[in-house]
């Protein structure tokens, strides 16, 4: 194959990566673009095998490409792994796969720059050299510190920030070495700076995540996937390919939009996400939470109450997905319709555990995207609903945000189910959000906590509805 046909190949992957970007802006056309997306990363892949890069004399080399044979193995093994794993994954569990996706990659792309680096030794130009501290220092970041996102979205560490005497200046301290030592590597060009500089960076990723309040997990995991992807266009640089120049830049640009929109949803800059956990003010233990008395009902009881609304609107969070009960929400709100009950689904940006969480639960039902309402859009409804159904939610409709100064969602926008008349909170216990804080609404007069788990209380919810 031609240079110029390779290039011409690897320029239609380019497209269908542009092409899946612009799907994947509107739910309506999400899965077209994801399978466009696809199409272009196996074109990408495949022309490879196909392609015999020229020597310095012009003549094609032998082979298209070297250790065939432990490349197609390493394919094997990772679809062997993959394919398996993202068959049986819960939705509930789909942002810990895209942390852990998004590290790998990371990974990936400073590992390629290591042994590029190595193979090319003295030869390298300063470009290179340079382009490879970039990929070292950033994949590894990206690496170290998805690793944490992920232990922290499957909370096995605590999801709180964790912030310690100094750390701040730790951070600091570790930056600074980073830093200089990719200049040793510029300048030295040796083995052990380099190796030295991905211990360093691996140590920044953690440092770097570490202080992450559990609310605010999503916005780093989206950060980090920035970074892969300016990772993996440097790495395209060094390794003199168009195609990874263009995915990476994609990723990268795609990513920075989305934290920054990320970070103003939830009302706070991204410096402050990021280290606002050393400036905040201690938050006192509640250790009465369970002792304060709240007001619970039957599903027979909140039959009633919605049998005679006129507006219901309906808030998912994390709880509906591990429930798997958007089917059932589904049900029910077509029932109220069917009684001439308004019904909206009010949807935060940043419910659930990644961007488009709750979007992709209820398209999996079938809910018409029309009922699907913004929160900037249906915030002012709600002092003309009658009975706001939180189902699994916590932190993005605790008012906490709005009157606790100091607290870790504090200044963060909320759907404001407070002002409806009634509230339905649908909980399996009073144990805290994600966050780690109370919320007061539960114990506020006009709300009814529904116990159990949400599938189980939404269909007795519904046949006792059917009933009426």
């Amino acid at each position: 194959m031609s240079t110029f046909v390779y290039d011409l190949i690897g320029l239609s992957a380019g497209i269908c990566f542009v092409l899946a970007l612009k799907g994947l802006s509107s739910p309506k056309s999400a899965r077209r673009g994801n399978l466009i997306g696809a199409l272009g990363a196996t074109i990408a892949t495949v022309v490879i095998f196909f392609y015999a890069k020229p020597e310095s004399d012009g003549t094609p080399t032998s082979l298209p490409i070297d250790n065939l044979g432990w490349i197609l193995g390493a394919m094997a093994v990772g679809t062997l792994i993959g394919v398996p794993a993202a068959k049986k994954v819960q939705m509930t569990q789909m942002p810990q796969l895209v942390a852990l996706f998004n590290g790998v990659g990371g990974g990936a792309a400073a590992l390629v720059a290591i042994v590029e680096y190595l193979s090319l030794g003295t030869d390298a130009t300063t470009a290179v050299v340079i382009a490879t501290v970039f990929t070292v220092v950033v994949g590894c970041v990206s690496f170290s510190g998805s690793i944490v996102t992920f232990m922290k979205l499957q909370e096995l560490m605590t999801t709180r920030p964790v912030v310690f005497p100094g750390g701040r200046f730790v951070i600091a301290g570790t930056l600074v070495a980073v830093l200089a030592v990719s200049g040793w590597v510029v300048v030295a060009l040796g083995t052990t700076p380099l190796l030295i500089l991905a211990a360093l960076s691996l140590l920044f990723g953690i440092l770097f995540v570490l202080p992450v309040g559990g609310a605010d997990v999503p916005i780093v995991i989206s950060l980090l996937n920035a970074f892969t992807g300016l990772t993996v266009a440097a790495s395209g640089y060094v390794l003199d390919s168009t195609m990874l120049i263009i995915a990476g830049t994609l990723v990268g640009a795609s990513g920075t939009i989305l934290t920054r929109m990320m970070a103003e949803a939830m009302g706070r800059s991204l410096f402050g996400t990021l280290f606002g956990a050393f400036t905040a003010k201690p938050q006192e233990a509640s250790g009465a939470a369970e002792e304060r008395p709240v007001r619970s009902g039957s599903p027979d009881d909140v039959a009633i109450l919605l049998n005679y609304a006129r507006r219901v609107v309906i808030v998912p969070g994390f709880g509906l997905a591990v429930a798997q009960a958007q089917h059932t929400v589904r049900e029910l709100a077509d029932l109220l319709i069917a009684k001439g009950i308004d019904v909206a689904y009010g949807i935060h940006p940043v419910a659930g555990r990644m961007p488009g969480h709750m979007n992709v639960l209820l398209a999996e039902a079938n809910v018409p995207y029309e009922q699907l309402a913004e929160m900037d859009e249906v915030n002012p409804t709600f002092g003309q609903t009658d009975v706001a159904i939180v189902i699994g939610a916590n932190d993005v409709v605790n008012p906490a945000a709005e009157t606790t100064p100091g607290c870790p969602i504090y200044g963060m926008p909320i759907l404001q189910v407070s002002n409806a008349a009634n509230v339905i909170f649908l909980k399996r216990s009073m144990r805290p959000g994600f966050a780690g804080i109370e919320n007061e609404l539960l114990y506020d007069p006009k709300t009814m906590l529904l116990f159990g788990d949400a599938k189980a209380s939404l269909t007795k919810v519904v046949s006792a509805l059917k009933g009426l």
